[in-house]
Order: C-alpha cells, then structure tokens, then sequence
C-alpha cells in the first residue's frame, strides 16, 4: 500500500514518451490545470541520446531502453528479437529512427470507417499533424523553393512553420544511396520529394526529427520549453505500478490515481531511496505509457480479459477482453548486397583514420555518418501489380550487419529493408507473471508475424521486388552481390522461410489497447480513447490505434496526442 502524496492534480499522464510529452505541455498550457507527467526512465541528459548515430548506444542499453524481448516467434523460425522501448524521457522519439512519416491518407479514412467517426478521416488529422510541425522547407530562407501547395500539408495552419515538432533534411549523402534511388525509378517506382501528403508512392530520402544535426525528441520539442510551468511536475525514476479506482454514483468504477513507485534522493543529496505513494487525479488519468507498458498496466491494474486475469490470481476490475491483443508490428526483411568501387559505411569505420574523420566531420559540422538516422533512402511501393496502393515500405542503409548490434560487415555492402506495410499477422502482449512488492511484471510479447498467407506471400515477393530492382543499370558499375539471403532461394516457400531467417522488427509496435466501434467487443477504447466501460481514464499512444499506419508510427502517435489533447480540455 503506498504512501498518499500531498499533492493532487488534474491531470496525471502516465510516459513521458512520443505522446506523454506533447500531452503534459497542452494539458498544462491553461495555469489552472495541474499536471503531474511520470516517466519510468531518467531524464534525457545521456549524450548519446542526441548525436543521431547515438542510437546504437540507446538501443539495448538499460539506462535507456526496457529491454524487452519477443517470444520465440514460429513465423521467425523458432527465433527471439531484441524488442527495444524507449526508457528516458522522450520515451521512444529519443532512441528511434528519426524518420518524419504520417502514413497514406486510406490508413486514416480506414480507422473512420471502422470506428464510425468521421474525426479520423484524412481530412481532419491533417490539422493536427500541422499543428505542431515545423518543417524546413517554410524557413525564411527555403520558402522560395517550396512547391506552391506545399503549405497546404505542412505548417500550423495560421502560424507557418512555428511548431514544436521540427522536420529536416538528412546531413549526409551516399553514392551507393543515389545509385539505388535512381535503380528504383529505372525499376518503375517514381521520385517523390514528400512522402507527407497522403500518398507516399515513391522513392526519395526521408526527412527527419533533427535540428542542426541533433536528435530532437519530443522532451526537446514539448516538455523543456514550459518546464518553468508552475502547474506542470514531472517524475522521473518513477513507474506506475497500478490504477486507483472508486465507485461513482453511477455504480461505474472510476480511476481516481495511480500508484507510483518513485526513486527519490534524500536530504541534502544523498543516498537514493524508493517509495510508493499514491496520486489521485481530480479530471482524468491518461495512460501514454506506449504498446507494450500500456497493457501491462492495464493488466496490473485488473482490466481485461477475466478468465486470463484469474489465472494469474490478479482481481478482476473490469472485463475488457481486448486489452493486450491485436499486437501488429512492421517486420523488415534485411536483403544485403556486397558491392565494389563505392565507399560505404562498411568501409569507412575499418581505419582508425575513417572514424576520425567521421568524428571531425560531425564535430566541426554537425554532418556526416553521425548525424544519420538508420535509414536514410525510402521507397514506398506495390509488391505485385494485385495491390492498389503501395504495401511496402524500403529503408535502404549504406551499411550491413548480421543482426542490430551486432559489428558492421568487413566488406563494403548495403542493405534493403522492406516491410509490409498492413501486415494481416496479430500478436499479444500478456504477462508471464504480475507485478510484486520486490519485482516488476513479466511481460510475453508474442508478435506472431507471417502468420498469414498474405503475409507470407508479401515477404516472398518483396524480395523479389528487392533483385529486380538491384538488377537496374543504375547499380551495375558497383556489381552489387545478393550476401543475404542468397539467389539459390527462388520459390515462394524458400524465400517465405528465408524471409524468417534474416526479418527483424522495425520497431513499430501498435493496436494493443485499440479504439473500435461501439458493437466491437474486443475494442478497448472508444473513438475519443477513453477506456470502455470506465470513467476517468484515457489511452493515448499508439497502442490506441485500430490498425497500423502505412509507415513509421511516431509522427502518427503525435497526431493522436494532439487530438486527444483538445477534447480533454473541451471536457470530450
């Protein structure tokens, strides 16, 4: 039992990830709303959060990352994945991939129709997005070389290019990169300078959350500028560890706070200690603790499923059976390619004398391999003319490995990460084994990918798409050699299995709490992310989302955020 803290807020929002960040600073913009924001992780003062490159230190490193791990996966052939989450604040936005990417225009139109509500049609998210963009190309100096229409996707509305959220080009470029662009478009895939405007067929380098060469997240973007706000707090070191609930008049539960447990530094700086306390929420608890932290909570908290949750001896609050189901994830299938006569990272980072120069070159200018995201080139296409709309998305790198975190080849390669965009496969996120006064919950992420036919069928033709396009005249003069998985795989059942052996996540997962219809039964949340069947408690993170977006997640959980952000204050 925890400690009742003196203090009661408004508002408590659970993460101070992608969407908790955005969330504490509207939510705290009128001074008469108090706001409590808890983040698990620490604050995010580890350097290499901020150099681009840094994510391969975040990644898997504690201080950082839960370091969480999938089950053995039957569609992996047997095999386990590294599932990284973002643990600092920022949550994720401070060790992903930095790419800007809203998805196609029918993922949102989709999720009207699903859920009956036409607020999440195209039309009406695209103001939300705008609403804290802040782009490049509407700088003072660019604006003359925008296209006409380019305001009319990007920008605040009323403001031009003064949101929060900043999006610019990549500080770096790479032959091999260019040879492959131009491979695509000699393949049949057109050019595309926005992959933003509701139809991101095309090939073209992505944009990214990036100011003059750092990481911007969202602590930067959201929490540090009203951090002085005497009605917003902010916990670090601190992990919900259970919802706090009473009986409203209406005989409905209502979640009233949250037990937290907090490590707090004694008097006068010293000896860290850790406390439970609990904190009561007078309007609402939102959870944006992110797809896989969200239904952990909720499961602690004895919400969902009631025959599961007895089994694990948990009380059962309130019977939401979706609540952990409908994981769905972007599996990439890593083709590399051996190539000559063009420099790639591979080779650079072999001499002492290459690293050096990289470091120069990011010291003195903020540009080069440090400053990159994973990805830097991106396609989005059709994997057979059966597709009316691009279904796969490309991450080309100017590097190759065996596995992430694992030493960059000795040879010079690249490779072509494509993924389903729509993967028909869904996953669970349950617990092995509830949370206790000494130890943490344990989590069984199950994603269960290329469990479908169609999915099977889009991995095997994805690779083919990948040797068609490395067979274009743009790539010839470097001869570029299939490493992985080799051209003796050429059936369907050979490249689907392949496709097991050499596939990693991309680390988007989504939809384990989901809004749905109002006849759904496994939906979770309603159309405004409000928990079904409670009052006083709110989902808003990319766990809330019906079906996955066509494309890299954390701009879209911003949109959500925002959104959410809006009907809170108007009491929605």
């Amino acid at each position: 039992m925890g400690t009742q803290a003196d203090e009661q807020f408004d508002y408590i929002i659970i993460g101070a990830g992608t969407a908790g960040a955005l969330l504490a600073n509207r939510l705290s913009a009128p001074p008469d709303c108090r706001v409590l924001l808890i983040e698990a992780g620490g604050r995010d003062n580890y350097h290499w959060i901020h150099i681009p490159v840094g994510y391969l230190h975040c990644i898997g490193n504690p201080r950082t990352d839960w370091l969480y791990q999938t089950e053995p996966d039957a569609g992996l052939n047997g095999r386990r994945l590294r599932y990284p989450r973002g643990k600092t604040l920022g949550g994720c936005s401070s060790i992903n991939g930095m790419i800007y990417m809203r998805g196609q225009s029918r993922d949102y139109d989709g999720w009207a129709q699903l859920l009956g509500d036409d607020r999440w049609r195209w039309e009406q998210v695209l103001p939300y997005f705008r609403r804290h963009e802040n782009h490049w190309r509407l700088d003072a100096m660019h604006q003359a070389q925008a296209p006409a229409d380019f305001a009319l996707w990007h920008g605040h509305p009323r403001l031009g290019s003064s949101g929060e959220w900043r999006v610019e080009q990549q500080r770096l470029r790479w032959d091999i990169l260019e040879a492959f662009a131009l491979a695509a478009q000699q393949a049949g895939i057109p050019s595309s300078d926005d992959f933003n405007t509701g139809n991101n067929e095309g090939v073209g380098f992505f944009e990214v959350n990036q100011r003059g060469g750092w990481r911007w997240n969202t602590s930067k973007a959201f929490l540090r500028p009203v951090r002085q706000r005497p009605n917003l707090t902010v916990w670090t070191q601190a992990q919900a560890r259970r919802l706090l609930f009473e009986a409203s008049p209406a005989q409905v539960s209502r979640c009233v706070g949250v037990q937290v447990r907090r490590r707090v530094r004694g008097w006068w700086g010293g000896a860290m200690s850790v406390e439970d306390v609990q904190v009561r929420a007078r309007r609402e608890v939102i959870c944006a603790a992110g797809a896989i932290n969200t239904p952990v909570l909720l499961h602690s908290s004895g919400i969902g499923a009631g025959d599961y949750l007895q089994q694990l001896h948990i009380p059962v609050l309130h019977h939401l059976p979706g609540v952990g189901q409908n994981l769905q994830d972007h599996l990439q299938i890593r083709a590399v390619y051996r190539v000559q006569n063009v420099p790639t990272l591979n080779g650079l980072v072999q001499s002492r004398w290459g690293r050096g120069r990289i470091g120069l070159e990011y010291l003195l200018h903020r540009r080069g391999p440090m400053s990159m995201a994973p990805s830097q080139l991106g396609a989005f296409t059709r994997s057979s003319p059966a597709y009316d709309w691009p279904n796969v998305q490309y991450h080309v790198q100017p590097l190759s490995l065996d596995a992430f975190g694992e030493p960059l080849h000795a040879f010079d390669a690249f490779t072509a990460s494509v993924c389903n965009l729509n993967p028909g496969s869904r996953g669970t996120v349950t617990l092995k084994q509830p949370p206790t006064d000494s130890q943490d919950a344990m989590v069984a992420i199950s994603p269960n990918y290329l469990s479908t036919e169609e999915d099977r069928q889009v991995a095997a033709d994805s690779l083919r798409l990948t040797r068609r396009i490395v067979a274009q005249p743009a790539l010839q003069a470097y001869r570029p050699e299939e490493f992985r998985p080799g051209v003796q795989h050429q059936s369907d059942a050979e490249l689907a299995r392949l496709a097991g052996d050499i596939a990693t996540t991309i680390f988007h997962p989504v939809g384990t709490a989901r809004m749905g219809h109002d006849h759904d039964p496994m939906a979770v949340l309603d159309a405004q992310m409000r928990v079904r069947g409670l009052h006083g408690l709110r989902v808003v993170d990319a766990s809330a989302m019906p079906t996955i977006t066509s494309g890299n997640t954390n701009s879209p959980t911003l949109m959500m955020a925002e959104k959410a952000a809006e009907w809170i204050l108007r009491g929605g």
